[in-house]
């Protein structure tokens, strides 16, 4: 299995990272490293392509910041920068694509919004084809004076995209005029004030979407329509033990391939924490576990299910963890790899 690794880097440090994982030992292996990008911290990988999009930050004129995308290509001696272009106007967050390879989506926290740009046939970059701007705020007066999209995630069937926006306590809901080469608006998820939607993931076989709340640190479960893509909440449950006061941000949340456990990131309380999935897509607690670092803003499960791998910006480390497919419990192998400030972790079999 190999790796990706997204970060907080500057553009003399190594910024993206390929590992390979071998899950006989756990042990991962650095293989190649590419500098040069400010911020590469969310990336998406087309493996049929060779390709890695890693979106970064450049510094206009005026000195102010805009959204940049870079193409590389990659092999397991290394990487080739193919095009670095900008994006949209607001320093971004997170990138998505379609199930067919003709978009990027990236969006912007700062900027409130989000950028769709064209890809080419051979995943070459095209032109940035649309932007939707969000407008608005929410209850909490210093994070949610104005919109905050955090992340976009396409719908099972690709008809749908829902765009996490932090600021407003909102799933936007868009779909894609692919001949116009437009976002077009469709609908949207209200959560309950103060919440804070960051990152979403649906049931992988079940009619249930699941978003990890990063201010008042708790998943919203719904129930997921797909012919209208209308999602109605079911439940909102904290990602903290009973007792916790300190400070915490919740950032990933992902789910088992056989829809049973779900896991959420834990900033503040460095942990992650597992919950089990009954049929009616509720969420019941099972485990906290350390992050085995600081700010685990990232993690994956890798694509076998047998273990977790955990980035903490903090510390500059990847945690390997086995888990158990039956109970979902995850426990410390004791085994991390070297990272500078990893915030993304992309697996690809």
């Amino acid at each position: 299995m190999l790796l990706f690794a997204g970060s907080y880097a500057e553009e003399t440090e190594n910024g993206v990272e390929l590992f390979r994982f071998d899950e006989e030992s756990g042990q991962l292996t650095l293989l190649a490293q590419y500098s040069g990008l400010k911020n590469p911290t969310f990336l998406n990988v087309n493996a049929a392509q060779n390709s890695v999009y890693a979106i970064c930050e450049l510094v206009n004129e005026d000195g102010s910041k805009s959204g940049a995308i870079a193409h590389l290509r990659y092999s397991e001696e290394g990487f080739k920068l193919e095009k670095l272009q900008l994006s949209v106007a607001g320093t971004t967050c997170h990138i998505q694509r379609d199930e067919h390879n003709n978009y990027l989506i990236v969006t912007s926290y700062h900027g409130g919004m989000i950028g769709l740009i064209k890809l080419n046939q051979d995943g070459s970059l095209g032109e940035l084809a649309d932007v939707a701007q969000h407008h608005g705020t929410s209850v909490d007066p210093e994070r949610q004076d104005r919109p905050h999209p955090h992340s976009s995630f396409f719908s099972p069937d690709g008809k749908y995209l829902y765009v996490q926006d932090l600021g407003l306590d909102k799933l936007v809901i868009y779909t894609l005029d692919r001949e116009q080469s437009k976002l077009v608006k469709h609908g949207e998820a209200q959560l309950p004030a103060g919440s804070g939607p960051r990152h979403l993931v649906f049931h992988p076989s079940q009619p249930f979407a699941y978003v990890i709340n990063e201010l008042n640190s708790t998943v919203t479960a719904f129930s997921y329509d797909a012919a209208t893509g209308a999602l109605e909440e079911i439940q909102q449950i904290s990602t903290l033990p009973d007792g916790y006061v300190g400070e915490n941000g919740t950032a990933e949340v992902q789910i088992s391939a056989d829809g049973r456990f779900l896991y959420g990131s834990n900033r503040g309380h460095d942990s992650i924490v597992v919950y089990a999935v009954n049929e009616q897509g509720k969420l019941t607690l099972v485990q906290h576990i350390s992050s085995g670092g600081g700010h685990p803003r990232h993690f994956t499960l890798t694509p076998s299910g047998r273990h977790v791998l955990v980035a903490n910006r903090d510390n500059n480390n990847i945690v390997v963890m086995k888990r158990d497919a039956e109970t979902g419990q995850l426990s410390a192998t004791g085994i991390e790899a070297f990272s500078t400030k990893p915030v993304c972790l992309i697996p690809v079999q």
